[in-house]
């Protein structure tokens, strides 16, 4: 799929604040999959109006990437170095309100019920960002509180953009919106999965540091429900930790051996099932459902 018209649309924005810092730091950020933009694509079709809200959607996505990287001390995004490692967190936060502001100032222009359902995400996904850091106090065993966290953090923007991309194609609101709902959960549950079975080259980032930065993903939370209090108690233990080697083996047995692996892909292609029953026989969206799914990074 062509998406040079949302880079170039993105690269207007940054062009138009006009100033060198902006520009260089953005040059700097590593390129994503732009799923968001390619959603537009796929329900609006081409279209400068579809562009722009594309763009705009992109802009705030790379924004909570800037803050979240912050909030995590990542030194990496995507392989390469973060903003906040380059620069410092500081810039990286001041960059990510810049995004921000820019991509409101744009939205203000914009039809009222698109403007307010991408506002409205931001304030979900803000939310969930808090709600993120509150839970990796200590270990979450409420598997309802994270499918609620993702749906905030990760889901709601993408929801958010299937709403908006059926708004200005005139089709049916409420079933995009079903739709970018459950496939938001499942990418984050999928993505979740990946930081537990992949290496450090595939996903970009060192393998477990969800674990390590308190993150209890769903893979934990049912591994958790399925061991003994004795496993329990070593499980916690090994919560925040810089993980040897050994204790990732261990890890990775009993998360086989459990079937969380299995039931967290499970639940992650229900809702991916879900999803495709209200995708309208697009065969772009069902393949990108089915790529996202049996993705490898």
């Amino acid at each position: 799929m062509d998406l040079s018209r949302v880079e170039k649309t993105i690269q207007g924005f940054i062009e138009s604040l006009n100033n060198v810092s902006v520009n260089e730091m953005y040059k700097k950020l590593p390129k994503g999959k732009m799923l968001r933009a390619r959603l537009i694509k796929m329900i609006a079709l081409d279209s400068a109006l579809g562009d722009k809200v594309a763009a705009i959607i992109e802009m705030i996505h790379l924004s909570s990437l800037l803050h979240d990287d912050v909030i995590d001390e990542a030194a990496t995004r995507r392989g390469e170095p973060s903003i906040n490692a380059l620069y410092s967190s500081k810039h990286a936060v001041m960059l990510g309100d810049i995004f921000y502001s820019k991509a409101f100032y744009e939205l203000s222009s914009m039809d009222e019920k698109v403007a307010k359902s991408i506002s409205s995400a931001v304030t979900k996904l803000s939310i969930g960002e808090l709600m993120d850091v509150e839970l990796a106090n200590s270990f979450n065993e409420d598997a309802e509180l994270y499918y609620e966290m993702i749906y905030l953090k990760t889901a709601s923007l993408i929801e958010a953009t299937a709403h908006c991309a059926a708004i200005i194609s005139d089709k049916n609101e409420d079933d995009y919106k079903i739709f970018g709902k459950n496939l938001g959960i499942a990418y984050q549950i999928i993505d979740d999965i990946l930081d537990v079975t992949q290496d450090e080259k595939t996903l970009g980032k060192p393998a477990f540091s969800d674990f390590k930065e308190g993150k209890t993903t769903l893979p934990f939370i049912i591994m958790h429900e399925r061991v003994d209090e004795k496993d329990k108690k070593y499980l916690k233990s090994l919560f925040k930790k810089e993980l040897a080697q050994d204790e990732i083996a261990w890890i990775k047995d009993k998360l086989n051996s459990t079937d969380a692996i299995k039931f967290s892909k499970q639940k992650a292609k229900e809702l991916a099932i879900e999803a495709s029953l209200k995708a309208k026989n697009n065969k772009e969206l069902l393949s990108l459902i089915d790529g996202m799914i049996n993705r490898s990074y």
